[in-house]
């Protein structure tokens, strides 16, 4: 049995990520196909455009075999985070062979070369990058300048590392050096619109652009061509009963979050610094919604992203040591949560039961019994998470909201 995994969001699930699961499964020749999906807030610090469910349901449908979720903390953390949480989940599975990314650099040689680096930060690179940051560049600009100035040789090729397919494809391999995981990487060039490009109608236009689109409300008639025929049915059907959620729907309950903690201040939570902490008590009172708050504060050293996601872990209670406590205690992830499986892949769930060094969770009861303390910990801090989603969710779309332990597994 060859089983190669995926890490994705999906965010909506459209024809680039049905073009990448093909092409795994024919590199790799592989009988299964795992994927570890954000649940339902994505590493940018948004909600999620739809629920983990239908997202897993589109997945399912569009070629994966199992889909396992990646827990918020690691979901909505740094490309280092993201990729460490999901990699420890594939790596504790047992059965997994191969990791297959999108980049554009599809030398995995060269990728591997500057995972070594960010791994060991040999000096003088270390040297140098805790010096640009003291100067208060920001962490992507300090790494590439100490780049170029310990690997001359890299100058020439340093834009490998102003991509986010290529850092995440980094962070992939770091993560699994770091394990020493008998997993491979594998990676094939990316296709299509550039993720950040908002323009659709474009071959295979980027998730962004489907989100943008759906937000100016454009009809999913005019998406159709976006998206394998499954995945447009399965957002329709969606989208009949649910509206999609977009950042500034949790304006309200981030600005309550921040109005209650302003005296102590906001240093607890991740990637909060004392200085960003300070910023956001001085404008607080300056609020008027998540994203405009996130305008208000970004600077030349923190993007819009950086900080939507540092707010978004206010608002989701995300702090510093607990994910110190993830990661020095736990191993990282200490459980897998099984979101849905296609019914011919029940071989695969067999595997993952004999050879698993972590509870696979298939009823959400039974996980009281099958996790650590803080296996528990993590798992209720999502079971909360999904909560606030769901809370949302339900006032926007006008019905009562889904309780976690209700919602069924998909299975097709």
């Amino acid at each position: 049995m060859k089983v190669c995994a995926v890490i994705a969001e999906y965010n909506p699930f459209h024809l680039g990520h049905a073009y990448h699961l093909r092409q795994a499964r024919l590199l790799t020749e592989a009988d299964y196909i795992i994927v570890v999906m954000s649940g339902d807030f994505v590493q940018r610090g948004d909600p999620a455009l739809v629920d983990k469910y239908a997202r897993a349901k589109a997945a399912l449908s569009c070629g994966a075999d199992l889909v396992l979720e990646l827990p918020s903390c690691f979901a909505t953390g740094s490309a280092e985070y993201f990729a460490r949480g999901a990699v420890s989940i594939l790596d504790h599975l047992g059965v997994v062979d191969y990791l297959c990314f999108g980049s554009e650099c599809t030398d995995i040689q060269f990728l591997a070369r500057f995972a070594e680096i960010f791994l060991e930060e040999p000096e003088p690179y270390k040297r140098i990058l805790l010096e640009k940051l003291k100067l208060g560049y920001s962490y992507p600009t300090a790494r590439s300048n100490a780049l170029i100035i310990a690997y001359p040789a890299l100058a020439a090729d340093i834009s490998v590392v102003s991509s986010p397919n290529n850092i995440l494809g980094i962070e992939y391999i770091k993560a699994l050096h770091r394990r020493r995981s008998h997993i491979l990487p594998v990676n094939i060039r990316r296709i299509g619109s550039d993720h950040r490009d908002r323009r659709l109608g474009l071959f295979q236009s980027s998730a962004r652009a489907i989100r943008q689109a759906i937000q100016s409300n454009r009809t999913l008639e005019e998406l159709h061509s976006q998206m394998p025929e499954e995945a447009y049915e399965i957002l329709t059907e969606y989208f009949a009963r649910e509206r999609p959620l977009f950042q500034d729907d949790f304006s309200t309950l981030l600005h309550y979050k921040l109005l209650s903690e302003q005296a102590r201040g906001y240093t607890d939570y991740l990637d909060i610094t004392p200085d960003l902490s300070d910023k956001i008590r001085k404008y607080v009172y300056q609020y008027t919604s998540f994203s405009e708050f996130c305008d208000l504060l970004k600077s030349k050293d923190m993007t819009y992203t950086r900080i939507s996601r540092c707010l978004l872990h206010i608002l989701l209670n995300i702090t510093k040591d607990n994910m110190q406590f993830y990661i020095d205690n736990q191993d990282t992830v200490s459980y897998a949560r099984l979101l849905g499986f296609r019914e011919e892949a029940k071989p695969l769930l067999t595997a993952i039961d004999r050879n698993t060094s972590i509870p696979l969770i298939t009823k959400m009861a039974d996980a009281d019994k099958l996790l650590t303390l803080g296996g528990h910990h993590m798992f209720q801090q999502e079971v909360q998470i999904t909560d606030i989603y769901s809370s949302i969710q339900a006032a926007k779309s006008g019905h009562r909201m889904y309780h976690e332990y209700t919602r069924p597994m998909i299975v097709i």
